[in-house]
């Protein structure tokens, strides 16, 4: 219990909580950046990772998530980070079912898809922690599961561990339309960035952009950029 109210208080949904707030504000101008950046060709799967632990891919996720579902898009948020998930805890749904029984074949995807308390977001949580993530991610059945999301869904978000420590995001950007990077002002290293960077840039996506966070905006505010 005392974990559980630990992480909600470092992770927040202030797009949903305090959608006049300064920081929504900052996940609308992502989504808006994210939708000039597809004008050509509809985003319709997007991943979020970060460089190292700890920089806030998962906070960003699921506010960009809010942020979208505010604009009456119907968003399916998965949590593909099959090492550490939280997204559950995030939005307090409490579900056994998740990705890895879809793609182990072992349910459907409608069967382990969650409704939120949130309108117009539904999740797809992680599910039992396998032994072989990166195996799971790159089986044929992950396409088959965006394919039929895409169906039902306007979006499909991805949150994925940081790029840096496992294969994990790689293999599921290798599938996604677009990827966002997620680093710490002060905290990630400039080497750190660049390489991360560069790994996306090897992926069959399209990296949309780079989200700097926790940068001082002022003596009382944190800015998500």
């Amino acid at each position: 219990m005392f974990f559980r109210k630990r992480l909600q208080s470092k992770r927040k949904l202030i797009a949903y909580e305090k959608p006049q707030s300064v920081l929504a504000e900052q996940y609308r101008n992502i989504r808006t950046n994210i939708q000039f950046a597809s004008i050509d060709q509809k985003i319709r799967s997007l991943v979020v990772t970060s460089a190292n632990p700890g920089e806030g891919k998962t906070t960003t996720t699921a506010n960009l998530a809010v942020a979208f579902a505010q604009q009456g898009e119907k968003i399916l948020l998965v949590d593909a980070d099959l090492r550490k998930p939280v997204l559950h805890q995030l939005f307090q749904v409490d579900t056994v079912w998740g990705l890895t029984n879809v793609l182990s074949r072992q349910r459907t995807l409608q069967e382990c898809i969650a409704k939120t308390d949130i309108e117009n977001i539904h999740l797809l949580a992680c599910g039992p922690i396998p032994p072989n993530p990166a195996e799971l991610l790159s089986s044929a059945m992950m396409e088959e599961l965006l394919q039929e999301a895409e169906k039902h869904y306007d979006l499909i978000i991805f949150d994925t561990p940081p790029v840096l420590a496992v294969t994990d995001a790689q293999v599921v950007a290798n599938q996604c339309q677009g990827a966002i990077l997620v680093l710490y002002s002060g905290k990630t290293e400039k080497e750190q960035a660049i390489k991360a960077k560069n790994v996306l840039h090897n992926t069959n996506t399209t990296l949309l952009g780079v989200v700097l966070n926790g940068k001082p905006q002022s003596e009382h505010t944190y800015g998500y950029y």
